[in-house]
């Protein structure tokens, strides 16, 4: 997703490390910021409701949160992990998404499941490695993605509260990176 990607990760990143060293909850530290934007306000409390953010995890999981504004649409998304730093397995995912009038949601809904699942895809499997200063990888075929055996969960709630329509695609694919480096950190405390 272009840009909007690499400055959700570090953003999003820094947000969580920001809330931990002020030891206030990352969703709650993003809502106080967001206090001046009702529809941000609500697609973020929509991803706490649909992920059950306040309930306690279970042993050998945790949830990470990340809230990215792509393409004029606003997306919220929480992934859970299990495991340990030796093996990370992504169980869920919840996406919350304001893109105001959603004029086709069966579309939208699928272009937020592909988006995260491309972006996690990118976080867990791909890397660009260099040989003789020049790309390995070229082009899509050199990257594995996810499929259905490890493709976590995924539940989608759109929302139509913002007052401009934005665009669908890709959007969820910036905060899926954030949001699983979080949750690794609550996981495995590094």
């Amino acid at each position: 997703s272009v840009g909007n990607s690499i400055n959700g990760f570090f953003h999003e990143s820094a947000m969580d490390e920001i809330a931990l060293k002020g030891g206030i909850d990352p969703i709650d530290l993003r809502l106080k910021l967001a206090a001046n934007f009702p529809y941000v306000v609500k697609t973020i409390e929509a991803a706490r409701a649909l992920s059950h953010w306040d309930q306690p995890s279970q042993p050998g999981r945790a949830k990470g949160f990340a809230f990215c504004h792509s393409f004029g649409s606003w997306v919220a998304m929480v992934v859970e992990v299990s495991g340990d730093a030796s093996k990370i397995r992504v169980e869920n995912v919840w996406i919350a998404a304001d893109t105001g009038i959603a004029l086709d949601p069966g579309i939208i809904e699928a272009q937020l499941q592909s988006g995260a699942i491309y972006g996690l895809s990118a976080a867990l499997m791909q890397q660009m490695s260099f040989k003789l200063s020049q790309a390995v990888e070229t082009n899509f075929p050199d990257h594995d993605a996810l499929r259905m055996g490890n493709t976590p969960r995924i539940q989608v709630q759109l929302l139509e509260n913002a007052p401009k329509m934005g665009g669908v695609g890709e959007i969820a694919t910036p905060p899926a990176a954030p949001a699983l480096i979080n949750a690794i950190v609550k996981l495995t405390g590094t």
